[in-house]
């Protein structure tokens, strides 16, 4: 079994690009925010629904995904400026492949604390609910793949055990949070496949967002549990030579650069398997805090998410003086209990 290489593309426009990829027949992934309309009269961007017209130039790739854009959405709007209605209306719209789950990444530049990785953990239960009740009513629910979350290796299995209704055989399950991990250690990418490996059921694939094309050898030993992953990598690399060079980043530029990429990944197919001793990766220790206070305000965060991930409450209702409050309750509580 051979892990597939999914090639990300910046948009659907006619040109060297899209013309590029057709020839290639490579699988191919867009994100929604590729069909995003802003507006701007206000003096800040603003989002106004979906431009959906370039999907039909889509027509002659091997086959499309959809992403639902988390890192670049949470690095520059702080969260999605769509509704997950709005996101299933988009992928319903077009026969994708796929159609990632919306989903709260955990990278270190968007969730800087403990506390933080673990509400974005329980907004990405929710979401994959909710992403999960519209696309029955769709009648797309058999493209849509659930995407886990999390930091250390337990935050995805405890991602997955919540969602345990969609880890069935045949499903490929995406693994977020994935391109700017390193390879080694107790938080790095063969640590989270290999502990994944091991606790999900049999039968469930995985797609990694984001992977660095340096990591496929690594993945190997894994073939048998990772079906692909994607990258856009090649952009990057297309801005780097253009740079260098001093000359425009031209489509044709970056379409060069895109089969270049592309090759060499499939090449890195070909390579021996490397292995780590999962066993070296030290366990990652989340400690308790000794203050009354700071550790009414964890068990406050931990009841809120519990309710967020049930469906009993909206992320977005929850507010720092409110998670205070809660938080108050329970200390006053311990305090008289003692």
């Amino acid at each position: 079994m051979s892990i597939e290489i999914i090639v990300g593309l910046p948009h659907l426009a006619n040109g060297p690009i899209l013309e590029r990829a057709k020839l290639m027949q490579q699988p191919m992934l867009v994100s929604a925010n590729t069909f995003s309309r802003w507006r701007t009269d206000a003096g800040w961007p603003e989002w106004t629904g979906w431009r959906t017209g370039q999907l039909k130039n889509a027509v002659g790739l091997k086959s499309l995904d959809l992403d639902s854009a988390g890192y670049v959405l949470m690095s520059r709007y702080k969260g999605f400026p769509w509704s997950i209605a709005d996101y299933m209306a988009l992928a319903s719209s077009f026969p994708f492949r796929r159609i990632a789950a919306a989903d709260y990444c955990c990278e270190h530049q968007i969730a800087r604390d403990r506390e933080e990785v673990l509400d974005r953990i329980s907004r990405t239960i929710a979401t994959n609910r909710e992403c999960r009740s519209r696309a029955v009513d769709l009648g797309i629910a058999d493209r849509l793949m659930p995407v886990l979350q999390g930091r250390c290796a337990t935050d995805y299995e405890r991602c997955a055990d919540a969602l345990a209704w969609s880890m069935l055989p045949g499903t490929i399950v995406g693994i977020g949070s994935m391109c700017r991990r390193d390879i080694h250690g107790s938080e790095g990418l063969v640590a989270i496949v290999e502990h994944l490996d091991r606790t999900l059921p049999e039968g469930v694939g995985l797609h990694l967002f984001g992977v660095k094309g340096t990591a496929l050898p690594w993945l190997q030993p894994f073939a048998h549990r990772v079906a692909s992953i994607d990258s856009q990598a090649w952009g990057t690399a297309a801005r780097r030579d253009a740079h260098r060079r001093g000359v425009p980043k031209t489509d044709r530029l970056s379409a060069d650069h895109m089969e270049r990429w592309t090759s060499t990944q499939l090449d890195r197919l070909a390579e021996a398997p490397r292995h780590l001793d999962p066993a070296a990766a030290v366990p990652v220790q989340h400690n308790v805090p000794s203050d009354p206070w700071e550790a009414a305000i964890v068990r406050a965060r931990e009841q809120i998410r519990d309710l967020i991930e049930s469906g009993d409450l909206s992320h977005d209702e929850v507010t720092a003086a409110w998670v205070e409050a809660w938080a108050a309750d329970l200390y006053h509580g311990d305090r008289q209990a003692a």
